[in-house]
């Protein structure tokens, strides 16, 4: 008897990771995963797009669109940024997987923890101002990014 053929790679088990992490969200319309993971393939962060710790996201506006305080916007927190608060060690050198293409203010915080490496699902605000502004970031600072392509486009979860 061989191995077994059909694992995931990876890159598609930190991505799993993070879009698992994803469905913690109570956005009703975008729902964000983000995993971090070190030099040894250890995941050392995980977060989703939510309000801070305390906040009742029952209490919160959730609309995307309207008056600023209004909307979801000042008060929710970035996966990504979740993630490096969560963080339970050092992030120099580390990866993150993210499921949406980082915007400006979460680059800024993954350029500061140390992380060197963005891989992304989706880039679908690519022509916006924020995030040709993380690119420009990134590139400035020496962060890699890339889209990953999965072998895998879907990955069941059974609980029973």
């Amino acid at each position: 008897m061989t191995k077994r053929k059909d694992y995931i790679s990876w890159d598609e088990y930190f991505m799993g990771v993070a879009i698992l992490s994803a469905m913690r969200s109570k956005d009703p319309n975008t729902q964000v995963g983000a995993c971090i993971v070190n030099e040894e393939k250890k995941i050392v962060g995980v977060g989703y797009n939510g309000l801070p710790i305390g906040v009742s996201d029952d209490e919160a506006p959730w609309a995307r669109d309207g008056a600023w305080l209004q909307t979801k916007y000042p008060y929710v927190c970035h996966a990504e940024l979740n993630a490096i608060l969560n963080s339970t060690g050092r992030l120099k050198g580390c990866r993150i997987y993210v499921g949406l293409f980082p915007c400006n203010e979460c680059a800024k915080a993954i350029i500061q923890s140390g992380i060197r490496e963005v891989v992304y699902l989706s880039d679908k605000y690519a022509d916006e101002d924020n995030t040709k502004a993380s690119k420009w970031l990134f590139d400035q600072s020496g962060v890699r990014y890339r889209m990953l392509t999965p072998t895998h486009t879907t990955l069941t979860l059974e609980l029973s």
